[in-house]
């Protein structure tokens, strides 16, 4: 990018390489292993490195909440995670680059058929702990109980909603789609309780680092190379909206 200057560069990757933390416990964002990550949130790390000439390293892990930690204490320079208000007054967000839904799955012979009949008294919902959906619910639920995972990322709150029989399981969707599709005795609800944007996230304080990495997410949402990291990934996602 041509904006590029030393001062953006010391301030953006202060170690003198950019450290990207990439949540694996998502899988439209990020697939693979810690030691060989892919998908479009390592493409945009990738490309982000390139642009400012520096070697890249991935600090993987299998859940949003550590991921996050990771940036909010400054041992990354980057990150890839739900803009929630909860952490946005901890990090600085860029605009989200990709869209993903927020659903509950019930077995398939639980009374409830609509989203609206979940908060309810009696109803626990199994979440992922600091999970976006999780801070989502935590703020907005009024009679539902929320239960947390003891670990967050991939299916272990799904495993921990059928484990101890719990009404509800919320997710990003694709997770629980495919459960659904491979075991006959869940089903989704239908429609959606959320939309969840995915942004970059920087430590705070980085005033022009931060302006330059959301320059760079709205060209990458602009020119096709979002769209085209989750077709090469495989994932099914709304590119977000121009800032």
């Amino acid at each position: 990018m041509s904006n590029t200057t030393p001062e953006i560069i010391a301030q953006l990757a202060p170690t003198g390489r950019l450290r990207a933390s990439i949540n694996l416990g998502n899988s439209v964002l990020a697939q693979g292993t810690p030691e060989a990550p892919r998908g479009v949130s390592v493409d945009l790390a990738n490309e982000l490195a390139r642009r400012i000439g520096l070697p890249v390293e991935f600090i993987c892990w299998p859940a949003a909440k550590p991921s996050f930690d990771t940036v909010k204490a400054g041992n990354a320079d980057i990150g890839f995670l739900a803009h929630e208000p909860a952490r946005a007054a901890e990090v600085e967000f860029t605009a989200p680059y990709v869209e993903i839904e927020g659903a509950y799955m019930v077995r398939k012979n639980s009374p409830l058929q609509s989203i609206d009949e979940v908060d309810r008294p009696g109803n626990r919902i199994c979440v992922g702990p600091g999970s976006a959906y999780d801070l989502y619910l935590t703020r907005t639920l009024k009679h539902a109980e929320i239960v947390r995972a003891t670990i967050g990322g991939g299916s272990a709150n799904i495993e921990m909603f059928l484990k101890d029989n719990l009404e509800v399981c919320a997710n990003v969707r694709q997770p629980l789609v495919a459960w659904a599709e491979k075991d006959p005795n869940v089903r989704l609800l239908p429609g959606r309780f959320m939309v969840i944007g995915q942004a970059m996230a920087l430590p705070k304080s980085r005033p022009k680092a931060a302006a330059f990495v959301k320059a760079f997410v709205e060209k990458m949402k602009a020119s096709g190379f979002v769209a085209d990291g989750l077709k090469r990934s495989n994932q099914i996602a709304v590119v977000a909206p121009a800032a």
